[in-house]
This record gives C-alpha cells, sequence and structure tokens, in this order.
C-alpha cells in the first residue's frame, strides 16, 4: 500500500491549517476564518497538528525567521501559503491544497533523513509556496515561540528559543536566581509569540521565569511592513475615516466595535478552554461584519452574551488575575473597555459584553460618528496615542508576579491589537 500517496491525498482533501496572522492582517485573517469554516478545515493550533501554513497579511521581514521556524516544525506532507489581502484568499488556499496534492510534495515527505545541518538531500519541501511568496530567511539567533494554543486557559509552552543553549524539546537552559522567600531558583526565558493561536498578531512578550512565577517581562516593538501602505488597522477603520473628514454613520463604528469585542471574546474563550462559545462568537462577528440586520443577531447576541455572563466556571477560572483599577489604569493611559471595568480578567470580559448589549440597538443608527464621543474597540481613538500602545505596555505590570498558568488569559483580556501601531493612516501621523 501506497501509504505516503494516501496520506497525501487526505490532506489534500481537508488540510489542517496553521494560521499565521501578522500585524497589519487583521482583514486576511478574518477572511481565512470564515472561509476555513465554510469548507469544514480544520484550524491547527501548534505546527505539529499541521499541514498547511497559511501567513495572513503584508510582508514584514522582522517576523521571516520566526515563520521560517513555524515552518520547519511542521511534518511532511506540508505546504505554505501567503495572502496579503483578504482577496488573495480563496486563491491561496486553493493553491495550498493543490500543493499538498503535488508531485513535489510527495518527493520532499519521502525525503532522506536531515544530517547534522538540518538539510536534506533533494528536499524541496520549504519551496512549495504560493507563487510571490518569501524566500528562506537566514536565521538571526534571536528567539521566537511558534504556533502552540490555549490549553484549558494555561497556554501551550513548548518549542521556545530564547537565544540561549538549548535542552532538548528546544527549552532554553536555565539559569539561576533567588526567589522571593529567598530561596535560589531556577531562572527560565521564556517567550510567548509572535505566532500563537488565539494571540495578538506578531506579539512577543518575554518572560523571564522562577518556578511557575513570572519574575520579569519584556515587550518587543510590533514588527513593521515593507510597504506602510500595505497595513491596515482593521478595527478602528471608521475612526480613521472619520478623522481625515469623511462621514461614517454611528451604526457603522458601533457595529465594527461589538464586532471587534466578540472577536476578543472568542480569543479569551479559546484561552480558556471553552471553544464551543468561542466559534459563537466569531460567527456572531462574522455576522455583523456581514451586515447582518439588528433583529436578525439581536437574540443570539443575547442568548450568548447572557451565557458567557453568567457562567460560574469561566468566572472562578479568571477571577482574581491580573487585577488593575480603573484609576491605575488611566494613569497608564488606558481608557475604553479596560479602564472601564477596573478589576480583574473577569471584570474586563463581562464589560465586553455589557458594551456589546450597549451597542445592540444603535447597529443602524444613521447619526454621523464624532470620534471624540465614540470609543473605538480599545479606547478613545488618537493616532497620536492609540489605544493599544498603553495596553501593550500595561502588560509587564499585570504580569509581573502572576502564575505562568495566567498570562496568557491576562493578555487575551486586554487583547492589544498591533495593526494600530502600524497601520498607514498611524504610521503617517507618527512619522509627522
Amino acid at each position: 500500500m501506497d501509504l505516503t500517496g494516501l496520506t497525501l491525498r487526505v490532506a489534500a482533501a481537508r488540510p489542517h491549517v496553521l494560521l499565521a496572522a501578522v500585524p497589519g492582517g487583521t482583514a486576511v485573517r478574518l477572511a481565512a476564518e470564515r472561509l476555513l469554516r465554510a469548507r469544514d478545515w480544520p484550524r491547527a493550533s501548534t505546527p505539529a497538528q499541521a499541514d498547511l501554513l497559511f501567513v495572513a497579511g503584508p510582508d514584514l521581514p522582522e517576523l521571516r525567521t520566526p515563520l521560517e521556524r513555524l515552518w520547519r516544525d511542521m511534518p511532511a506532507p506540508r505546504a505554505r501559503v501567503h495572502a496579503r489581502t483578504a482577496d488573495e484568499v480563496e486563491d491561496a488556499l486553493n493553491a495550498g491544497r493543490a500543493l499538498l496534492g503535488s508531485p513535489a510534495v510527495r518527493h520532499a515527505s519521502a525525503a532522506p533523513p536531515a544530517d547534522a545541518g538540518g538539510h536534506r538531500e533533494g528536499d524541496h519541501g520549504a519551496r512549495e509556496r504560493h507563487e510571490g511568496d518569501d524566500q528562506t530567511p537566514g536565521h538571526d539567533g534571536h528567539g521566537d515561540h511558534g504556533g502552540h494554543g490555549g490549553h484549558g486557559g494555561h497556554g501551550g509552552h513548548g518549542g521556545h528559543s530564547g537565544g540561549q543553549t538549548e535542552m532538548p524539546g528546544g527549552l532554553p537552559m536555565a539559569g539561576q536566581g533567588a526567589d522571593r522567600d529567598g530561596l535560589t531558583l531556577d531562572q527560565l526565558h521564556l517567550p510567548l509569540g509572535p505566532f500563537l493561536a488565539d494571540w495578538p498578531a506578531g506579539l512577543t512578550v518575554r518572560l523571564v521565569l522562577q518556578g511557575d512565577m513570572v519574575q520579569r517581562v519584556d515587550v518587543d516593538e510590533p514588527a513593521r511592513p515593507i510597504d506602510d501602505a500595505a497595513a491596515e488597522a482593521f478595527w478602528v477603520q471608521p475612526w480613521l475615516r472619520a478623522a481625515s473628514g469623511e462621514p461614517v454613520p454611528v451604526g457603522e463604528a458601533v457595529r465594527r466595535r461589538a464586532a471587534a469585542h466578540l472577536d476578543s471574546l472568542g480569543r479569551l474563550l479559546a484561552v480558556a478552554g471553552w471553544p464551543a462559545e468561542a466559534v459563537r462568537a466569531w460567527r456572531l462577528r462574522d455576522d455583523l461584519l456581514s451586515g447582518a440586520p439588528r433583529a436578525a443577531v439581536a437574540p443570539r447576541l443575547e442568548r450568548f452574551t447572557r451565557r458567557v455572563g453568567r457562567s460560574r466556571t469561566l468566572a472562578w477560572l479568571t477571577r482574581g488575575i491580573g487585577v488593575v483599577t480603573a484609576q491605575k489604569a488611566r494613569e497608564a493611559g488606558v481608557g475604553g473597555p479596560a479602564a472601564r471595568a477596573g478589576g480583574d480578567v473577569t471584570s474586563r470580559y463581562r464589560q465586553w459584553l455589557a458594551d456589546i448589549r450597549r451597542d445592540l440597538p444603535r447597529l443602524e443608527d444613521p447619526a454621523p460618528l464624532d470620534v471624540a464621543v465614540e470609543d473605538s474597540p480599545r479606547g478613545p481613538w488618537s493616532a497620536e496615542h492609540p489605544p493599544s500602545a498603553a495596553l501593550i505596555a500595561l502588560l509587564p505590570r499585570l504580569l509581573e508576579g502572576a502564575e505562568l498558568a495566567a498570562a496568557r488569559l491576562v493578555v487575551a483580556s486586554l487583547d492589544p491589537d498591533p495593526d494600530e501601531l502600524v497601520s498607514r493612516g498611524v504610521v503617517e501621523v507618527a512619522r509627522g
């Protein structure tokens, strides 16, 4: 029996897709998620589960190396495609499926084992990509964490590289330091990102751990695209357009804001280990973005917000994690839901739910949008000071001293949007 051929046919018929979104690629990610659900193609949360790597968004040279590491961690048969705009998504997915069934991928999956340098004789797998995709970059030695999804709220942390000597399995070698009780414990440098399932696109948070406690946190600057015009801050488009003088209805803005909160809720629910409700959140998000009338979505949104808001298990899982008072949040420049919530992860996701319910009656409001009155999804909009910049700056304060198991829940409850820092309108303002 030709087992390799059978494996290729199965993979090509229904690929397991690892979706790697980059800053500025939210519209591409959303289009890919919708089409994957329509085709019933399963989403992979780790490279080991995937046979098709789908890169969503503009070309960012700083992220080529972690993308290549993600690619190397995928088993054969495998293929890789890149859609830079939402219009390219369907063609890219079709190309990926065709590549998985191609003789070149069959040849790569039957290649001899890698030598000590990691090279395979006759291995063409890394070149099986959609036409126009990036060439394989060099390796810069920086630490990255690739493509590991949430597991019951604890997050996956395999496959790390922090630039130190590594142990088997990719974990960096631990150093030593004193803990809060004066004992000497191993220190572990652990980067989260830039490609994790249910994680802000391209964000890298570098942790120093002692035991299971986070001792220090550093956040990398967001990677920027080669062409600023290619990056779009999808969730704040109504505010960007209104700020430029274009008339934008309030209904369009609050619809986009509610959809953004549902996108964030889906991430948090997935990280917390409630995938069924995460999918419901994303389906409602897509209905809002497609312009579904209020009467068609309101009953389902009411049921969703009530079910999630009343969940005792979710509240128990998230209570007391990542606490920041409303005053401290505002002192840090944070506005919007995170500041209004004034509390822990539970308070923040319940604030999203309350905001969605508040926006429901206004989905078709024709009044002109006033950006000084209506907040963008993550706070009052300012191109000079995007609200997500303050949320990212707040992360070290909330993560230091927390348990590692809580780190991903804290990030998900803030859900900063790196698109806001690299999009065309914001970059132009920053450059003056």
